[in-house]
């Protein structure tokens, strides 16, 4: 990584993630009464809760409204869910200021269209292998994962490692079950 990448990761205190096409491989899967399921990476989840046990805040920021995110959410023990959100600009704004972080502070995944507001505005933007070129246009981290296949845990890691944090946490896996979900 370059060392203005490096540079960004350190600065880090707050990942907000898509869900679609980034912690899933973007099918959504409905049935006459809604949404049927959502496949979620268990390397992506065991990241995520380690991250979180280690100070970092992560959150989703979803256009869509789903029970099966929260579920995910909640058994991750994520700091928060914004769903239904039409501008995820705005939203990366709002949380900033409600976090009290600078946008520098903050990372946001993301793979389609509709999140270039929000990829556009945090200090770092990051995406999938498999998101559209317009979303890799402006994205600083672009994982060597597709979306729900490890891209989350790419991103994660390296935050972790330019934090000096990733190593510990081997270490304590080391040493005990740590009781990180997945």
């Amino acid at each position: 990584m370059t060392a203005p990448i490096e540079e960004k990761l350190r600065q880090i205190k707050l990942v907000a993630l898509d869900v679609d096409g980034v912690l899933t491989d973007g099918n959504i899967n409905i049935g006459e009464r809604g949404e049927i399921y959502k496949a979620f990476s268990a390397k992506d989840g065991l990241s995520i809760s380690a991250a979180i046990r280690h100070g970092l805040k992560v959150i989703i920021v979803t256009g869509r409204v789903s029970s099966i995110v929260h579920n995910r959410a909640r058994e991750l023990n994520l700091t928060q869910v914004c769903e239904g959100v039409q501008d995820k600009g705005k939203m990366l704004r709002q949380l900033a200021s409600h976090y009290k972080l600078e946008l520098s502070e903050i990372a946001f995944m993301g793979d389609d269209l509709n999140d270039l507001a929000a990829l556009t505005r945090a200090g770092l933007a990051a995406a999938p292998a498999d998101a559209v070129p317009e979303v890799l246009a402006v994205s600083g981290f672009i994982a060597k994962k597709t979306g729900g296949h490890g891209a989350v845990r790419e991103l994660v890691e390296a935050i972790l490692k330019a934090q000096g944090l990733w190593e510990k946490m081997v270490t304590e896996y080391l040493q005990a079950g740590q009781g990180d979900k997945q």
